[in-house]
Formats: structure tokens, C-alpha cells, sequence
């Protein structure tokens, strides 16, 4: 699956599929799911290791400045606070989308990753 339009309207990622689903993501539903090592944290030898968690909002937190396609399956989105080590597959968005979606639907959310 591949995308056709990514765009950002409405403090929404937009996205057309190439199968013309569709899928809409809040910037800060996509922002909180960062995938990054530093935002879920990471797995060695077997071992979890989770970051510490900041309740803080830097200034344009939930702002995409820049998203760049990396390779034929993912996008990497820089953020107005500078963060830009998260790469968001195709899959991923995907599913972010279908989980914000159930998420509304359900009082018990639990995060993707």
C-alpha cells in the first residue's frame, strides 16, 4: 500500500491510498504516537527500555513544518519543536489512523506502540 496525496489540513494528516482509501490522523494523536526510540522507547538484547515521560508542550509541538518520504515505504515528519527522528511507515499510519478512529469509540485505549 502506498499513498497517493499526503497532505495537512484542519490539524489533520490527510492521506489517499493508492487503492483510494482513505485515512485521517490529528496531528497530535500522530505526535504523541511518535515511533521513535526516544518518544516509546526501545528493545536491547531483549530488554525494554522506556523513556522517562514529559507532561510538557514545547511551543508548535503539534505543527508539521517539513515531511520528507524516506524510500518507497515510510514518511519522516520534522515538528515545530525540532523533533524529527520518528519515521512513520505506511502500516503505521495506517493502523494510527484505524486506532484513532476506535479510540473515540472506546473507553479503553490503550497506545499503539
Amino acid at each position: 500500500m502506498q499513498p497517493k496525496k499526503i497532505k495537512v489540513e484542519d490539524e489533520k494528516l490527510n492521506i489517499v491510498w493508492d487503492d483510494d482509501s482513505s485515512s485521517q490522523i490529528s496531528l497530535k494523536y500522530l505526535r504523541d504516537e511518535c515511533p521513535c526510540a526516544n518518544c516509546k522507547g526501545e528493545t536491547i538484547l531483549f530488554k525494554s527500555i522506556r523513556p522517562v515521560q514529559i507532561d510538557s508542550i514545547a511551543p508548535n509541538k503539534y505543527k508539521i513544518v517539513s515531511a520528507d518520504v524516506v524510500g518507497n515505504y515510510a514518511l519522516q515528519i520534522t515538528w515545530g519543536d525540532g523533533h524529527n527522528s520518528g519515521v512513520y511507515t505506511w502500516e503505521y499510519l495506517k493502523e494510527l489512523s484505524e486506532s484513532e478512529s476506535n479510540k473515540s469509540d472506546s473507553k479503553d485505549y490503550k497506545p499503539l506502540v
